[in-house]
């Protein structure tokens, strides 16, 4: 498969990156180890509000990612969602980059959007865990309506834990389950759930842990819970979602060849550009002198990057600039 640009990870900063290729008329594909877009803003913080976005005085983070991705939409980059980078190897003017899905794909620009790196869940240690995950065990809610009538125990005592319990409130029975009866999530978050469990439209399981897992051929229908003293109980379950965090790290990309330095990537302002050339680094993973690790930071970066790589993509033609009110949206 071959495409103009590749971008690692399908974030804020990756979506925005595959609106700017389209206006410049690069084809381009994303690839990110998520099953869904969104990067840490879906997986982490999907209902916390964010202020600092240009034009909108607040904008809940999910929301976000949903108008990136309406944004990029028109130039219909091609996703490649769960699975990551393996190999990249640069050739003459392109590179070929391998994903742990074996897809093989040519591209003659990398953008490296990959924010802190490719995503994991930390699984919870249950037995036969992995015969539910994708039925009845999920680590990522991409889309709330699938849970509506269920029921629902959610895992973990943080922010995402808490947020989406909230939300599923409204359409679901749900359950939460913390070891402690104190939350590391935002006071305002756990006050509302303190109300809607006055409410009943929450169940509060705490000083309790996982145990373990009933169901049949991938089908929960309890989940077992114990507290410090071994005492057991079930909870009745079509769902569970254990938000126990997720595992960051750069995987393979640290075997690139790129100047890393603490997770990092090195990248030559004011373009972007790696150590390789043709490939960039924006967003959270690149680091330069002055560097501000905000989301309407890795924009600019995207912008700058992409218009820079313009005359690799068009074997060097030159990149007459014009404003987006100018030019219009090229499908």
């Amino acid at each position: 498969m071959q495409f103009d640009v590749v971008i690692i990870g399908a974030g804020p900063s990756g979506l925005f990156s595959a609106f700017q290729a389209g206006m410049l008329g690069m084809k381009s594909a994303i690839i990110d180890s998520l099953e869904a877009v969104g990067g840490q803003c879906s997986a982490l913080y999907p209902e916390k509000p964010i202020y600092d976005i240009p034009a909108y005085p607040e904008i809940i983070s999910q929301n976000l990612v949903d108008k990136l991705y309406q944004q990029a939409a028109p130039f219909s980059p091609q996703y490649f969602l769960s699975q990551q980078v393996v190999e990249l190897e640069s050739c003459s003017d392109f590179f070929k980059l391998k994903t742990s899905a074996q897809n093989e794909i040519q591209a003659k620009v990398v953008v490296i959007a990959a924010g802190a790196g490719s995503f994991g869940p930390n699984r919870p240690p249950l037995e036969n865990i992995e015969t539910y995950e994708g039925k009845s065990v999920f680590y990522l809610v991409t889309n709330r309506e699938n849970f509506a009538g269920k029921n629902i125990v959610i895992a973990g005592g943080g922010d995402s834990a808490l947020d989406w319990a909230i939300s599923l409130s409204e359409i679901a029975d749900v359950s939460i389950v913390h070891r402690r009866n104190k939350f590391r999530a935002a006071p305002a978050t756990v006050q509302k759930i303190y109300e809607l469990e006055a409410l009943g439209k929450i169940r509060m399981v705490t000083n309790y842990q996982l145990d373990g897992l009933i169901g049949k051929d991938g089908i929960l229908e309890e989940v077992i819970v114990a507290d410090l003293d071994g005492n057991k109980k079930p909870l009745k379950a079509d769902i569970l979602l254990p938000f126990f965090g997720l595992a960051q790290n750069l995987g393979p990309i640290l075997d690139f060849g790129l100047n890393i330095n603490n997770h990092h990537i090195k990248v030559n302002y004011p373009y972007f550009e790696t150590n390789i050339k043709g490939i960039y680094a924006v967003g959270d993973v690149a680091t330069y002198e002055g560097k501000l690790k905000l989301i309407l930071t890795s924009f600019a970066e995207s912008a700058s990057a992409l218009h820079h790589a313009y005359s690799r993509v068009f074997d060097g033609k030159a990149l007459h600039f014009e404003y987006s009110t100018t030019k219009g949206i090229k499908r």
